[in-house]
């Protein structure tokens, strides 16, 4: 079993940033892929950005060269640096690791974006 704890969420004009971490805890394997999702309301979760072990990205389009997801030192935590923010941006953001047939989430954090 894996834990992850987010936090960083709050509120931000646009056009302002907000780092969000997640810290993992528990059974963590060397391999793994860990991950940002986001569900605005009325809406289907949807990935955010995802890294794995190696170090290499993925990002959704939307967020492509605003966002960056990042490891810590530890490797048992990942950073989403959010840059340039829209209100569209505006969704509860959760954590997510996956290794081998072991999926955890985060239990979310609130990013809403507006003046």
């Amino acid at each position: 079993q894996v834990q992850l704890v987010e936090s960083g969420g709050g509120l931000v004009q646009p056009g302002g940033s907000l780092r969000l971490s997640c810290a993992a805890s528990g059974s963590i394997f060397s391999t793994n892929v860990m991950g940002w999702y986001r569900q605005a309301p009325g809406k289907e979760r949807e990935l955010v950005a995802s890294i794995i072990s190696s170090g290499s990205t993925n990002y959704a389009d939307s967020v492509k060269g605003r966002f960056t997801i990042s490891r810590g030192n530890a490797k048992n935590t990942v950073y989403l640096q959010m840059n340039s923010l829209k209100p569209e941006d505006t969704a509860v953001y959760y954590c997510k690791h996956v290794s081998g047939l072991l999926t955890s989430w985060g239990q979310g954090t609130q990013v809403t974006v507006s003046s």
